[in-house]
């Protein structure tokens, strides 16, 4: 008996699936890592053309609703299910049945239309992140390779390779393997677990070897220690928590008028793109370019102590919201940081304590409200700041902002966007069950 389990251990009819899943889970990381570096480049030409003496302020308010209505009629001609962050496309893939529902949002042809486009809008000044583009990105990778290599768990794949996604993106190993848990599979598989943690690591390990070792956000050397740090905890997380789940209402409020409106036509659907373009754009001018982009750099320089607008994250919330309801692909996670970032800044000019851990406490009860995954938001936190001395008050700013978001919006922005996908991919099958 012993002897046969080593032979089958041993065989390549057992391995083989192995290194295919592992082949699978580095090209995640690989592409993660070139998606990032592009994405940087995008960002910085943008900035390089609109500071230009002379037509940068005509570029500014021209280049946005243009780029807008080419992302989102590229999106709708050429890659249909590309648009908006790409995690509901993720979560909704999950819940179909056959290989072909979920192809159409997770086929090879979507992951790069998301890539290209999700460069274009950052190449027009939307406030959109690459890092929800990650993960659907990730999630084709690893259905395609693993179905290439004959493994039968779809569902496995796509939660692994979206784990592996969040982890490369972000430099977040643990983060990556919390939020397949809590946002994309919302249960806990033992079956699973073991193809999630080893893709995120082999991920992990080539955005290491690439990129090196390093926190996101920087670092803080910031500490809760006093009866004021204290109350930063509980008015960044309630208040966090509160905008946060503003924004996801509005978003999907905003969503669900213009569907209407447009009702399917490609004009309308261009054409209010590029409205939300032009919106994005006079925001961006009003801001001298502060909002433009992830608000990586100002999220960064918040962390970090230094100075912000009082009234940034207001114009980033705005311009991050427009992003959004244009429907062109990019994601929230990292504009949502920096709204975060933003408002802790804000309310730490108003109550007082260190401006770092402000901005970081914001961010905390921001995320935690438009995603309402505290664990996601706790864990991706500490691993970008790499605050460690700060876990039970992060932990607790996380919990307060999702608690106050459940009481102001029940509804999570994620899978109530990844419904919309799974309700069309039922009418498409009762229409071909009809034909039939």
């Amino acid at each position: 008996m012993m002897r046969r389990s080593r032979v089958a251990l041993w065989s390549a009819r057992a391995w083989r699936p192995r290194l295919v899943f592992w082949l699978g889970a580095l090209t995640v990381g690989l592409v993660s890592v070139a998606f990032a570096k592009l994405a940087d480049g995008a960002q910085q030409l943008f900035g390089t053309m609109t500071s230009a003496s002379g037509f940068g302020t005509a570029l500014m308010l021209l280049v946005p609703p243009l780029g807008f209505a080419l992302c989102s009629y590229l999106a709708i001609t050429f890659f249909p299910n590309s648009g908006g962050s790409g995690i509901p496309q993720a979560i909704a893939a999950r819940h179909l049945e056959t290989h072909a529902e979920r192809q159409r949002l997770l086929s090879l042809k979507v992951g790069f239309g998301k890539v290209v486009l999700t460069l274009a809008g950052l190449l027009s000044g939307a406030s959109i992140g690459r890092e929800g583009p990650t993960v659907q990105v990730g999630a084709a990778i690893m259905m395609a390779v693993g179905r290439a290599g004959g493994a039968a768990q779809e569902r496995a794949l796509i939660l692994a390779g979206s784990a592996a996604g969040i982890a490369a993106a972000f430099n977040t190993p643990l983060a990556g393997i919390v939020f397949a848990i809590e946002e994309m599979g919302k249960t806990y598989q033992a079956r699973t677990n073991g193809l999630v943690i080893s893709a995120v690591v082999v991920a992990g390990l080539a955005s290491l070897a690439l990129n090196g070792n390093y926190t996101y956000f920087g670092g803080s050397d910031a500490v809760v220690g006093s009866a004021g740090d204290w109350l930063l905890v509980g008015v960044c997380g309630v208040g966090g928590g509160a905008v946060g789940a503003l924004f996801s209402a509005s978003a999907l409020a905003c969503l669900k008028r213009l569907r209407r409106w447009t009702g399917g036509a490609r004009r309308r659907i261009v054409g209010a793109a590029a409205v939300c373009g032009l919106l994005v754009a006079v925001i961006g001018l009003a801001s001298g370019g502060a909002t433009f982009g992830t608000g990586y750099e100002q999220a960064r320089t918040a962390i970090e102590g230094g100075p912000l607008s009082p009234l940034y994250f207001a114009g980033k919330f705005l311009a991050g919201l427009a992003s959004m309801v244009s429907g062109i692909p990019g994601g929230i996670f990292a504009p949502s940081l920096a709204v975060g970032a933003g408002l802790g800044s804000t309310i730490g000019l108003l109550v007082g304590g260190s401006g770092g851990l402000a901005a970081m406490l914001g961010m905390t009860g921001y995320f935690a409200g438009v995603v309402q995954a505290p664990m996601t938001a706790f864990v991706i936190i500490i691993e970008m700041t790499g605050s460690q001395s700060n876990v039970v008050p992060v932990m607790l700013t996380a919990l307060l902002g999702f608690g106050t978001a459940r009481l102001i919006s029940g509804a999570p922005l994620y899978h109530s966007l990844s419904r919309d996908f799974v309700a069309e991919a039922l009418r498409r099958r009762r229409a071909q069950e009809g034909r039939a």
